[in-house]
C-alpha cells in the first residue's frame, strides 16, 4: 500500500455492502435511498448541445469557453446575487475540485484544514491528500488562536443533513477567515434545492457585499440539472485564488471536455428544467417524509437539499439493517462524521415507483 492510500479513510461504501445484499434480497427489488446519483433525465436542451459539440477534434480550454464563463457568472449573479467581479472556472464535477483543492492551493503539512462536524467525507479526504491536519469544529471560538488554519470549508445546504447557514453566520465566517488570512470554501452544490428555507450563497450580497477576497464558492449541475453523469461543475469568488486554480490546472491536464462546456451552457441558461426536477424531488420528499415520521423516525434539519436526516435514537447501523430487512438502503450516519452516529440519510433520488415502494415498506414497520 502507498503512504498515499494509507492516509486515506476507508471507501465508506464498501462498507455498506453487506446490508445492501440484505435490502437486495427483498422479493420486491431493493429501494436504494443510499446514494444522491440522479435517476430522472438529462434535460433534452442539455443533451442536444452536447450532442452538437459532439466534433470536437481540438483540445479544450481549461478556462472554459467564453460563452461559459459567461454564462457561469451570469448564473452566479443571477441565482446568488453576486453582484461583484468574479473569478469563475468550470471543473470536472465537484467531487474532484473538492479533493485536490487544498493541494492546488499549496495546503500541505502542518497546516489545518477545518471542516464541519457533521459533513460530506471529500472534505477530509482532500486535507489528507496534501498531508495537511483536519479539525472538525461548527464553532469558531473553540478554534481559538491556531495560525495553522489555512482552509475552512461550510457546506449549506449541508450534505447530509440539509441544514442551510443563515447570512450573519456566513458573514462571521468570512470576517473570522479574513482577520487571519484564511481561505472560506463554501460546498453550494445544494442551493437550488430549498424547501422550508431559501439557501444563501457565501457570494451573495448579504455576505460579501461583492468583495469574494479569500472566498470560493463550488457549485454543481449533478444535482440541479441531473448532470452527474457528465462531470459538469465550477467554482467562482476570488479572482487571485481562482488564477491560481486555472494555472495549477492547466499543468495538470484538468480539463472539462468541450462537449461537456457546451451542455453546461444549455443547462446554465435554463432554469424551467430546474423547476421541473424541483417539483420531482419536493412530491418524493413529502411521500418519504410522512413514512419516516409515521414509522417512528424523527426527521432533523433538512430544510434543504436532497436528503432527510432521519434517527430512531439508536446506533445508525442498526436502523441501516433494520431498514435493509425491509429491502430500503441508507446511507449511516458514521459516514460523515462521530457526532452523527445515531442518524441515517435517506435520499430523494429515487424513481416515483421506488419511493412509493419505500413508503408501503416503512408502513409495515
Amino acid at each position: 500500500m502507498s503512504a498515499l492510500s494509507s492516509a486515506l479513510p476507508d471507501f465508506p461504501w464498501d462498507l455498506l455492502e453487506p446490508a445492501k445484499a440484505i435490502a437486495a434480497a427483498h422479493p420486491d427489488g431493493i429501494v436504494d435511498l443510499s446514494v444522491g446519483t440522479p435517476v430522472d433525465p438529462v434535460p433534452p436542451a442539455v443533451q442536444q448541445a452536447l450532442a452538437d459539440a459532439s466534433d470536437a477534434p481540438g483540445y479544450p480550454l481549461t478556462a472554459g469557453t467564453p460563452r461559459l464563463r459567461a454564462a457561469i457568472a451570469s448564473w452566479l449573479a443571477r441565482e446568488c446575487h453576486a453582484s461583484g467581479e468574479l473569478g469563475v472556472l468550470p471543473t470536472i464535477g465537484s467531487k474532484e475540485l473538492v479533493a485536490w483543492l487544498p493541494t492546488l492551493l499549496g495546503v500541505g503539512r502542518g497546516d489545518v484544514v477545518v471542516i464541519p462536524s457533521v459533513c460530506y467525507p471529500t472534505y477530509e479526504v482532500g486535507a489528507r491528500l496534501a498531508g495537511a491536519e483536519v479539525v472538525r469544529s461548527d464553532s469558531l471560538t473553540a478554534l481559538g488562536p491556531d495560525r495553522r488554519v489555512r482552509m475552512i470549508w461550510i457546506n449549506s445546504p449541508s450534505n447530509p443533513t440539509g441544514r442551510v447557514l443563515p447570512a450573519e453566520h456566513l458573514r462571521k465566517v468570512v470576517s473570522w477567515a479574513r482577520e487571519r488570512d484564511v481561505i472560506v470554501v463554501s460546498d453550494e452544490c445544494y442551493v437550488s434545492l430549498g424547501w422550508e428555507t431559501t439557501p444563501v450563497s457565501v457570494l451573495d450580497d448579504a455576505v460579501t457585499a461583492g468583495d469574494y477576497t479569500g472566498v470560493l464558492a463550488v457549485h454543481s449541475l449533478s444535482k440541479r440539472s441531473n448532470l452527474a453523469g457528465y462531470r459538469a461543475g465550477f467554482v467562482g469568488g476570488d479572482p487571485a485564488l481562482v488564477g491560481e486554480l486555472l494555472a495549477v490546472r492547466k499543468h495538470g491536464g484538468m480539463i472539462v471536455p468541450a462537449p461537456v462546456q457546451a451542455a453546461m451552457v444549455a443547462a446554465l441558461e435554463d432554469e424551467a428544467h430546474v423547476a421541473e426536477q424541483r417539483a420531482r424531488y419536493a412530491a418524493r420528499r413529502e411521500t418519504l417524509r410522512q413514512a419516516l415520521v409515521k414509522a417512528g423516525f424523527e426527521i432533523s434539519f433538512s430544510e434543504a437539499g436532497l436528503y432527510l436526516w432521519a434517527t430512531r435514537d439508536e446506533d445508525c447501523w442498526a436502523t441501516v439493517r433494520a431498514l435493509a430487512g425491509l429491502g430500503v438502503l441508507a446511507a449511516p450516519g458514521a459516514f460523515y462524521g462521530p457526532a452523527a452516529a445515531r442518524y441515517v440519510r435517506i435520499a430523494l433520488t429515487a424513481t416515483d415507483e421506488r419511493v412509493a415502494a419505500a413508503a408501503d415498506r416503512l408502513a409495515s414497520w
